[in-house]
Parts: structure tokens; sequence; C-alpha cells
């Protein structure tokens, strides 16, 4: 049979099977609808309609790419949302090519330590093999039993589309249990539990970022069935803050439009997450994405950081003042604010600095807020902006080898002091200034003798230079710290970003 009009009813299932493979294996058609154009005269033949299904799966195998798995019966809702479904054959339909539908949502994965297991694994390919399979396999049947459909890339990355924010969260968190051999998820029709070989890995840890949800943000799939545009990026770029977050252990990262559909979702028929409480999520503010600012969220749910619902009202504070560009005394404050409240709640730690301040050889939860309640003094009470940012950047240094010191919270000191520091290098010039012009009000006796000797030796001038940048002998410091801010607010403007230039 090369032509339609050559079929009758004495054919086989085999001869006209036969016919619609070379036309789908030759790509002379791609689509549904372009196949029942061609089929249109034999529809009426009910003994035909299993054999089109069989030639339309063929046909999805090869030109739907990503989606060549998805299936109405397994997959309700994305089918829903992804298939221009057939009138006539509903379990059939074409591929959509421009989505722009809220109740979609990409998930990226990045399996830690892939490359260090396949290293010393190199002796021992078959946990290489077991490790390949259990990518391949369980994390399809994972996905699958949540509804969702995944696609491995780049060896130790997956790819994850999901109908609902529920989906899309609940299969990010199966997946980290198969890895990390935990039990977050609890759900008995989605069994995480590995078995066979698959026992004899070591834990994972999983990194994942989450977007959708949001009309604004198109996703195209390709002639090929492949996924491009804006919310497979802002995933990845999701998915590497919370690498850089958490380099070693399991973290998610979500645009904040996902937490809100979650929660709109799960206001009445609650899923097995929200019964339990599962989950909190903790803002970590907008984070600047090539040009685009998106506010985000931290997924938490390992029980042991719920520690930072305690200090959540401070940093939606800071981010507040950051965002309203409060420089002159409120940024400041809210930030020492949040960083007493987050000692007071993270677990007990004490560390030993490398340059302990004196009076300390170690530093622990309470003298850490007395370190911080010094720089509060300085900057809000004596004036004293040097000593303030001093001990900002002292309370960076105790911070960075703090093991239980939330990274994000590590990175908006960081940014925050980067930007005292270049106020104060203004600060101290013009100070410097009026000190050089008061020097015989502010310094006595053999102390102005000094001051005038000293100009040339460096070392005992800047000393002095402190003291009187101290001095009660300058009026208005405060105002002259406000009219540096005035002066350099440009490049007061602070925001957090993560990825690529």
């Amino acid at each position: 049979m090369k032509d339609i009009v050559e079929f009758n009813n004495g054919m086989t299932d085999y001869e006209f099977f036969s016919f619609l493979y070379d036309k789908v294996i030759s790509r002379e058609v791609t689509t549904f609808s372009k196949l029942k154009e061609l089929i249109h005269p034999v529809l009426r033949e009910k003994w035909t309609h299993p054999v089109i299904i069989r030639a339309f799966n063929l046909m999805k195998r090869l030109n739907w790419g990503f989606f060549a798995n998805i299936d109405p019966t397994s997959h309700k809702k994305l089918w829903k949302e992804l298939v221009i479904e057939d009138r006539d054959f509903p379990e059939a339909g074409d591929l959509k090519k421009t989505l722009q539908i809220s109740n979609l949502y990409v998930a990226m994965c990045d399996i830690h330590g892939y490359t260090k297991f396949c290293m010393e694994s190199r002796k021992n390919l078959s946990m290489m093999h077991t490790l390949d399979w259990a990518i391949e396999n369980e994390i399809r049947r994972i996905s699958t039993a949540c509804g969702a459909i995944s696609q491995r890339e780049r060896g130790d990355e997956m790819v994850i589309v999901a109908a609902s924010a529920t989906d899309a969260l609940m299969v990010t968190l199966c997946i980290i249990d198969y890895f990390e051999k935990t039990d977050v998820v609890s759900d008995p029709s989605i069994p995480t539990k590995r078995t066979g070989n698959a026992e004899a890995l070591p834990v994972f840890k999983i990194t994942a970022g989450i977007t959708g949800g949001n009309t604004q943000s198109p996703l195209i799939i390709t002639e090929r069935g492949n996924l491009s545009g804006f919310l497979l990026n802002s995933g990845a770029r999701l998915q590497t803050r919370a690498n850089e977050l958490s380099p070693k252990e399991s973290r998610i990262m979500i645009a904040k439009q996902v937490m809100m559909n979650y929660e709109k979702e799960n206001a009445v028929n609650k899923c097995i997450l929200a019964q339990n409480n599962a989950l909190y999520f903790f803002d970590t503010g907008h984070i600047e994405f090539k040009g685009v600012m998106i506010p985000t969220c931290e997924v938490v749910f390992d029980k042991n950081e719920r520690y930072k619902e305690k200090f959540a009202e401070e940093m939606t504070k800071l981010f507040v003042s950051i965002r309203d560009n409060l420089w002159e005394q409120r940024i400041f404050q809210d930030l020492i604010e949040l960083l007493i409240k987050a000692v007071q709640s993270m677990p007990k730690f004490n560390v030993t600095p490398h340059h302990p301040p004196q009076g300390m050889q170690t530093v622990a939860n309470e003298s850490y807020v007395q370190l911080c309640r010094i720089s509060y003094k300085a900057y809000i009470v004596d004036e004293d902006y040097s000593t303030a940012v001093e001990f900002l950047r002292y309370l960076i240094e105790v911070s960075e080898i703090i093991p239980s010191f939330d990274r994000l919270l590590l990175d908006y000191l960081k940014g925050v002091t980067e930007k005292y520091k270049i106020l104060l290098t203004a600060y101290e010039a013009q100070i410097d200034k009026e000190v050089e012009e008061k020097a015989a009000q502010i310094f006595h006796g053999d102390h102005y003798k000094t001051w005038l000797a000293s100009k040339n030796g460096s070392q005992v001038y800047e000393k002095l230079r402190v003291i009187g940048r101290k001095s009660k002998d300058i009026p208005k410091k405060k105002t002259l710290w406000l009219n540096m801010l005035a002066k350099n607010k440009e490049q007061m403007e602070f925001t957090l970003y993560s990825g690529k230039k």
C-alpha cells in the first residue's frame, strides 16, 4: 500500500500499520492532526483505530523529545496542560509548541559528588552502572508516580516538568529522599527506598531550583520536543544559587510564585507534605539573574534547619530596608538585629578566630551577640562609624568559620559591609580634612607637638588620625555621614546577584 486510496476492507492490521509506519518514520507525518488528515477516508472503519493509536505512539516517541513518555493515564494534569487533545481520539493529540500557562513548573536538580564518585569508582564499573541505572530509571519512576516527567542532562543534572507547585515540590523531595536515604515525603504510594544493587550506593546530596506558575514566563517546546525559554533558564539559575548557598548539603531554592501557588493548592485539600507540616518557606529576598529580579524562597525541609523560622521576620525587615535604600540608620540596625536573632536561634557553636578581639579567645553564641552590640553602639550611640564597620568586618571573619551559619545571611552581611566600607572611605577622607583644620583644638600640649612632628611618620600619624576622628571637638559627625550617603546614593544600591554575568 503506497497511498490511502489503495485501502480496502480486506487489508490486515499489519499492512495498514506498515503504511502508517513508513509515513511516520520518514517524518512525512510528524503531527497527529496531519496523520488524521492523511487517513480521513478510513476513519469510519473502527478496526483501524487501535492501529492509528499505535502509529501515534511511534510518532510521539520520535518527535516529542522531552515529552515522549507522557501519557494521559499516568500524567493526567500534564497531558491536559501540554497536549491539544484530539476530539475523536482523547488518548492522542498534538504537543503545544509555546506554553504561556500558569500551571507549569520546571525543576532543575543537580547531584553533588557525582564526578568524585565516578573517579573513585573507575576500577569498579558495576557501581557506576548502578548509579547510571538509578538516575535513568528510578528517577523516571518517581517522577511518573508524582505525575511529573523527567529527563537526564549532562550526567548529573535532571530536568523535571510538573503541572502543579505541589507536584514539583513532591517530586524534588522524593528524589532527595531516594539519593539521601531520608524520609521527608513519607508517602506510601511513592516508594523512595532503594532496592537491589542501588542500596550499596553512597548518600548523595541534591540541590534544586524550581520556577513556574506564572503566565509571564513562557516555556517554548522546539520542533524536536526539547525545552527552551526563560522558565528553563531561571530554574537553572535558582539551582546554581542553591549550589552556591549549599555546596555540601541538599537545598531547594524556588521562585516565590511557586510557594504562593503551593499554599493555594493546599488551602483546602492538603497533600501529605502540608498535612505533616513538612516544609517551611524561608524568604530569601530578590535575586538578580541577567537583569531580571526574581523574588525567591528557600524550601526548608530538614527539621534541624527549622530554626530559620525564628529570624524570618528580621530577615524580611532587612530586605525591605535594602529595597528602600535606607542606609542612614535602618539597614545597619536591621542587620545587627537580624544577626543577634539568628545566632540566638541557631545551634550552639564555639569557634576560635585567627584574630580574636581583646578579652576573647573564642567566640560562642553569646559572645557573638556581644560583638554585634559593640558594633551597634558604635554606629547608633557613639557615631563612631569606623569602629562600627570594623566590627562588621570582624563579624564576617567569625561567621565564616561557624559551621551552621546560614550562607544567605553571610552573603547579606558581606554585601552590606562592603557598601559601608565604600562610604567609610569617603567619610574618613572628608573628616581627615577637618582634623587637619582643627588639630590645634583637638590635640593639646605634647599631643599637638607630636601631631606636627609625625605628619611624615605615617604609622603614628594614622593612629593619631583615628583619635582625631573620634574627637568630640568635631561637631555634626552624623550630618557629615548623612551627607556622604546622599553623595554616594547610587554606589550604595545593593542587589544580591547570582549566576553568570
